[in-house]
């Protein structure tokens, strides 16, 4: 049974990744920043089903802290699974903000740059040592990459980077046999930047092609996907999870 990491692991998306992949039998290491009961929850749901998960702190934002992450990442591999080698790592965690460009601020600029750019480039830095043959990369972009909507400029900006970063881990670890992927959720249902309003939900569902917004276990499905044997093809791709969103 492999194992993987899935960082921002106690909500959204992150979560219902998480309980999906357990249920395809894989271990799952799965992180949290301020809500530790939220990931624990999502570690009972998924042993009450008959897998195997554990929950650790950290912040995407902080690369001075991925260094002990790394090592707790590695204690709960042995301690656990009997192991030293991770099988995937998902780039999940992450948060909204919705402001016009004229009112973003340096300090809310940097911040979503920490979390969406900065942080999946160290954190995969820090855990490549761990990633075995065959593992699997898997960052979580997003359609407004694709889609310019107003208001989320600087969010948009740092997954459209991160979709190219992609890329690159894509080439710089194939010789590894690492693949690396992108996943970018189109509207979905989620607590991201305080959730949808009915007006906005009905205003993003009149925008795509199937006529509804997204639940996060249909990008969750996708993830696990790429993270099985199923998705062994499939390489430097962005795949976007979207119904048809502005199409």
């Amino acid at each position: 049974m492999g194992v993987i990491v899935i960082t921002g692991g106690s909500r959204g998306i992150g979560a219902a990744a998480a309980r999906e992949c357990a249920r395809r039998g894989l271990g799952v290491i799965l992180t949290y920043h301020r809500n530790p009961q939220a990931a624990q929850d999502v570690v009972a749901q998924i042993t009450d089903q008959g897998g195997c998960a554990r929950a650790l702190p950290l912040d995407v934002a902080d690369v001075a802290s991925f260094g002990a992450f790394g090592h707790a990442v590695e204690l709960q591999l042995d301690r656990v699974w009997q192991t030293d080698t991770l099988s995937g790592l998902v780039n999940n965690g992450g948060y909204g903000l919705f402001n016009p460009m004229e009112t973003v601020t340096e300090q809310q600029f940097d911040g979503l740059f920490n979390v969406h750019l900065r942080g999946p480039f160290f954190l995969t830095q820090q855990l490549l040592p761990l990633l075995g043959r065959d593992a699997s990369i898997v960052n979580l972009t997003s359609a407004t990459a694709r889609v310019a909507t107003a208001g989320v400029a600087p969010y948009a900006a740092f997954k459209g980077g991160l979709e190219v970063l992609t890329r690159y881990m894509a080439k710089e670890f194939g010789e590894r046999g690492i693949r690396a992927n992108a996943v970018a959720p189109g509207p979905i249902r989620t607590e991201l930047g305080g959730g949808l309003d009915e007006e906005y939900e009905a205003l993003l569902s009149s925008q795509t092609a199937l006529g509804r917004i997204g639940e996060p276990e249909e990008v969750a499905r996708v993830i696990a996907t790429l993270l099985s044997a199923d998705g062994a093809w499939i390489n430097a791709q962005t795949i976007e999870v979207g119904g048809g969103y502005f199409v």
